[in-house]
């Protein structure tokens, strides 16, 4: 008679390799058909930014929650660093874990975390100054510009027009690196004195600094009496022809834009014809994500416009704004919380129904209210929401720049027509010239 150890043996071993679902084989099936089980089961449809082909989910029926689609989801996709992103009602797409990207639930129980942090102004300011003094530390911003040349910048002949002017720039920041933008100023009659300033990051919208919207944006804020910069993101544009595209989806994109807008305030403050108690930050998407970083590591800025991009769950898809660990600021923190450091200064959110920023009239908004409810300014912050629109700069999100602008820095209203401006072709704004000739001779120059 067999030893029933031997007998034991024997049965394992008759178990086929592929039958996988048994206690055996650890229950184990293809996660695609697991997937396939829970569209049919909960009558959603699952969109797929991920390759689920060959992969196994080990104990895979165990994790289903007959009574909750997106708990079901989340135990089956875990293991796997997947996550899921309700589209609609119906509707989930499947992707790869972002670091920078949550829920809005989750943006809900974080701001009721850090709102537990502080009660009243006192406490609030403990906490604002500690996290401008990490957030520094963690994007690396200090030993950035201790390294920055201190050059000047080269101007381009100015090219006027219909009560502006528009003139190119490039300036060295870190030896053969240049960052290029343009400059757009007031002109004809009655524009000599002083004028705000608006800097204005650029976003990740096509065609960058060049686009028709940002030309009629700056344009139409330089015809009511601001003097606008914008200038290109790390790797777009002409900084491109230094550092080549890839560059952009580094963290070093992150420090770079960062010390480029710091740069670029220093030589314009410089101009007697720059009033220093307006000075503006406006930027849309990346830039607004740029513009609530600008506004916490510089104290120079007295109003702040972030367009379609602030939220406390969204800490900004590229690189360029969340590649620096600054969200540990604090023990954590969130891009509302940076916006709230702003205070009392007034800003004004722009927000629509159709990208992350949908929540922000019942989330971020009244987070902020209540921060600048501790200087008595809740009136100093305001929202724009465009229910029924979606991820743009659009003729709505840029009139809501324009009132802002005219409100806190007087500017001439009656001058406000967007029809007047000359959308002028892509070469005409190149810095560097139509083919880069004109870049400087000790400058860095992309080799693939």
């Amino acid at each position: 008679m067999k030893p029933l150890s031997m007998i034991a043996g024997a049965m394992l071993l008759a178990v086929p390799a592929f039958a996988q679902n048994t206690f055996e084989g650890h229950y184990t099936r293809p996660l695609g058909d697991v997937l396939n089980d829970i569209s049919q089961r909960f009558n959603v449809r699952l969109k797929y930014n991920v390759d689920t082909v060959g992969l196994k989910l080990s104990y895979a029926d165990s994790r289903v929650r007959p009574y909750s689609v997106e708990e079901s989801l989340t135990n089956v996709l875990s293991p796997f660093d997947f996550k899921f992103v309700k589209q609609d009602a119906r509707t989930y797409k499947i992707k790869a874990y972002e670091q920078a990207r949550r829920t809005v639930p989750d943006g809900e129980k974080l701001l009721a975390y850090l709102s537990s942090l502080y009660s009243d102004k006192a406490s609030w300011e403990a906490r604002r100054d500690s996290l401008s003094r990490q957030v520094r530390e963690l994007l690396t911003i200090d030993q950035a510009l201790a390294k920055r040349v201190g050059g000047k910048p080269v101007f381009s002949k100015v090219r006027k027009f219909d009560g502006y002017s528009v003139r190119n720039f490039y300036l060295e920041t870190y030896p053969g690196l240049y960052v290029c933008g343009s400059i757009y100023e007031p002109s004809g009659k009655g524009v000599k004195g002083k004028h705000p300033l608006i800097i204005c990051p650029n976003g990740h919208f096509g065609n960058g600094r060049y686009n028709k919207a940002q030309q009629q944006r700056l344009a139409t804020l330089a015809r009511m009496g601001a003097i606008c910069v914008d200038y290109d993101l790390y790797a777009w544009g002409e900084s491109a022809l230094q550092v080549g595209s890839e560059a952009h989806q580094t963290a070093e994109a992150h420090v770079i834009q960062a010390m480029n807008g710091i740069s670029i305030l220093d030589f314009m403050m410089e101009r007697k014809d720059v009033d220093p108690t307006r000075i503006g930050v406006n930027g849309g998407s990346g830039g607004g994500t740029q513009t609530v970083l600008l506004s916490l590591i510089d104290p120079r800025y007295t109003a702040a416009c972030p367009v379609v991009s602030l939220a406390s769950h969204f800490d900004g898809g590229c690189p360029c704004e969340s590649g620096m660990p600054i969200q540990r600021a604090g023990g954590g923190t969130c891009n509302a919380e940076l916006a709230a450091a702003f205070a009392p200064r007034p800003m004004c959110v722009v927000s629509d129904g159709k990208d992350w920023t949908s929540a922000v009239p019942v989330l971020e908004y009244p987070y902020l209210q209540r921060v600048y409810g501790f200087y008595n300014a809740a009136d100093k912050v305001s929202n724009v929401h465009l229910p029924s629109e979606g991820h743009d700069f659009g003729p709505n999100k840029r009139n809501a720049v324009y009132d802002f602008f005219i409100n806190v820095f007087g500017l001439d209203r009656s001058r406000l027509d967007e029809s007047k401006v000359t959308i002028e072709p892509f070469e005409a704004l190149y810095s560097f010239g139509p083919d880069g000739s004109l870049m400087p001779a000790n400058a860095i120059r992309f080799k693939k």
